[in-house]
């Protein structure tokens, strides 16, 4: 186990997210359950989504996240982008903003493409502007539209 290993709270719905995380992203798996008796709920687990470790639990209404924690997807391209943001979708997430979607669990994601890393690393205080104003306008992000931007400052 790493040193130090994101925890996520879930309100019972620790299974279902589960098997949605290890099916939406490639390098995942499920590394052990604890179930509450023989035939019941999964209580805890540690999975692998992405190559990330992280162990859950099934906490109740109690426990719920926010926009202040969010997991960060290193998009190759706009294509993964739109595979992981159509997967989301379709399994009831909601877009928020910015690259930004709430899925299913109540847990946010930031579906980014690696481009946009790129054009914000530019020395050009105006040329970051323009990109960081594009994608401010944006639900989704989109290559075409931020390089756009980028070119134009």
């Amino acid at each position: 186990m790493n040193k130090v290993t994101p925890f996520l709270m879930f309100n019972d719905q620790l299974e279902a997210a589960i098997e949605f995380y290890t099916a939406t992203f490639p390098d995942s798996e499920v590394r052990s359950v604890a179930r509450t008796g023989q035939d019941g709920p999964i209580s805890s687990a540690e999975f692998v989504v992405g190559g990330q470790l992280f162990l859950g639990y099934n906490g109740g209404s109690y426990f719920r996240f926010s926009e202040g924690v969010s997991l960060y997807v290193d998009c190759a391209d706009q294509k993964e982008v739109d595979d992981y943001w159509d997967k989301l979708v379709k399994a009831g997430a909601t877009p928020t903003a910015g690259g930004w979607i709430k899925d299913p669990f109540g847990l946010s994601w930031q579906i980014v493409p690696r481009r946009f890393t790129e054009l914000i690393r530019d020395r050009n205080p105006g040329k970051v502007k323009a990109v960081m104003d594009a994608m401010m306008t944006m639900v989704k992000l989109d290559v075409a539209e931020l390089e756009r931007a980028y070119n134009e400052a």
